[in-house]
């Protein structure tokens, strides 16, 4: 991914984005640090698409497992805290 230091936008403006943009997402960098990501707008709708579809995939596999009865109900957050705790061992 290319950078830009921000002080490039301060003294060149948007411009120095649009040119950095053509060669994809750009990272700025602020205090020697990438602090922001700018997306074009068709790269942005390209990734909210992938994250919708995801969370929908999500969504339908939670649902298969509700119908199948492959869930388990705990009475409150602690319970469920102690259940996911013994997944883990």
């Amino acid at each position: 991914m290319n950078s830009i230091p921000a002080q490039d936008i301060k003294r060149r403006g948007i411009s120095a984005v649009d040119e950095a943009l053509r060669e994809g997402p750009v990272h700025i960098i602020k205090n020697n640090r990438p602090s922001y990501v700018v997306l074009s707008e068709a790269a942005y709708a390209e990734l909210l698409e992938s994250y919708c579809d995801a969370a929908r995939e999500r969504l339908r596999e939670s649902l298969a497992d509700l119908e199948a009865g492959r869930t388990n109900r705990y009475e409150d957050a602690d319970a469920l805290m102690q259940g996911l705790d013994g997944d883990e061992s």
